[in-house]
């Protein structure tokens, strides 16, 4: 049976919030002060800023055995880089306990540990001193750790020149191949091109095989979903499920999304969303072409967006993208007037475009939608990732052709087989 790597036991982290530090004031300042105080009392403007309590984490329990790889999601604010930062010994937990079996060696924001004056070369030692290495177990190591991390050439360089890639290429590297018997890892795939990221997730795989303790944060559901058997979503603070990473994957991508039926107006103002607001989809709708389906989409039928799109001032943005995901986030369509070279103009005030799929290449089954407004350089106004909830289905003369499981794949082909004599 295996031992367990991490138990935490009804962690809880509080924060104090709100409140301004008086700045430092001269004896005419304290005495001007004093003679002001009855009045400020009696205006009820005594207080300079309310202080608030705000609990980062609440009554968290959970263990993890040794060999396991825990994948912790969550949107924004959730908790997850709290919860590793206290499992890191980096900040101290206000309630609760936590006890760790073994090495601990944690990769949280970028550049962590590494002093920006000192080399890459210089780094590799003092980072892995921090993670308890000997200079024998660095030395053992330190081929594997430079061609891991691609930056051969700028060894000799202090890391303060260093991009933001070349960072964490080289911290991940480190932490990696170190040997901690628990690693911590807070969205390494953030940062870093795709070549790079496919790498690290090789590494974390070969890590979980050699029997190491995995705890991973990311807003990569794909990532999650191919390195972690078990998944653990935060909210506001609480574990809201705990169980197999697929079951709470769907339970997190279903969080904050809108669902109705097709030509309905769907008010998209409460959306989770990230821009500047100078341009926003307020309101959508979509539908098909089949009145039999009420409007309904389905494989190789059209799908049409109607979006009520609000801009500040007359402008015209090159770049209005709807997306259409699968339930762990992988995009499956993206249409871009950025690829097809068309602008779209924009009046001052409400706007109605329309957003028409020719022929949708997608079986039946959920989907969600996303969209993006902005300029490819300069300007994201708008974006939305988990917006819409879609369901595509099967239209009655296309169950005639036989028995075809409806989540059997995901894009839809005409096809012939014929015996070649």
């Amino acid at each position: 049976m295996s031992e367990i790597a991490i138990q935490v036991n009804h962690l809880g982290k509080h924060y104090r919030i709100g409140a301004m530090r008086e700045p430092y004031g001269t004896l005419h300042d304290s005495l001007v002060s004093l003679v002001q105080a009855p009045f400020r009392a009696l205006s009820g403007n005594g207080l300079r800023g309310a202080k608030q309590d705000f609990w980062a984490l609440q009554d968290v329990s959970f263990q993890l055995n040794e060999g396991a790889v825990l994948g912790i999601i969550g949107r924004n604010g959730a908790g997850k880089s709290t919860l590793l930062k206290i499992l890191s010994r980096i900040t101290e937990p206000t309630t609760g306990r936590v006890e760790l079996s073994g090495r601990v060696g944690s990769l949280l924001e970028v550049g962590t540990g590494f002093h920006p004056e000192l080399t890459g070369y210089e780094n590799i030692y003092l980072n892995g001193a921090i993670l308890g290495m000997t200079r024998a177990e660095i030395n053992r190591k330190l081929d594997e750790i430079i061609t891991f991390a691609e930056i051969e050439k700028f060894l000799q360089t202090p890391v303060k020149y260093y991009s933001s890639g070349m960072y964490m290429r080289l911290a991940f590297a480190v932490a990696a191949h170190l040997e901690p018997e628990i690693l911590l890892v807070d969205e390494v795939l953030a940062v870093g091109d795709a070549a790079f990221q496919k790498k690290c997730l090789g590494k974390m795989g070969d890590v979980a095989k050699e029997g190491r303790t995995i705890l991973f944060v990311s807003h990569n559901m794909n990532a999650i979903q191919r390195l972690c058997s078990r998944c653990i979503l935060l909210e506001q603070g609480h574990i809201t499920a705990y169980g197999s990473t697929a079951d709470v994957v769907s339970q997190y991508l279903a969080m904050g999304r809108l669902d109705a039926a097709p030509s309905t107006w769907i008010d998209a103002s409460r959306l989770s969303r990230r821009g500047t607001g100078q341009v926003r989809v307020e309101a959508l709708s979509y539908s098909s072409d089949d009145p039999t389906l009420a409007q309904r989409p389905y494989p190789k039928g059209p799908l049409e967006f109607m979006l009520n799109v609000f801009s500040d001032n007359a402008r015209t943005i090159s770049s209005l993208a709807v997306t259409i995901y699968d339930k762990f986030s992988t995009k499956l369509v993206n249409v871009d007037t950025l690829a097809s070279g068309e602008s779209v103009p924009l009046n001052q005030g409400s706007n109605l475009v329309r957003v028409r799929i020719q022929q949708l290449n997608l079986n039946p089954g959920q989907y969600i939608v996303g969209w993006w407004l902005g300029e490819p350089i300069g300007a994201e106004y708008d974006y939305v990732e988990a917006g819409l909830h879609l369901e595509v289905i099967e239209r009655q003369r296309e169950r005639q052709f036989g028995i075809r499981p409806a989540s059997d794949g995901i894009v839809p082909c005409d096809f012939q087989v014929t015996r070649v004599d």
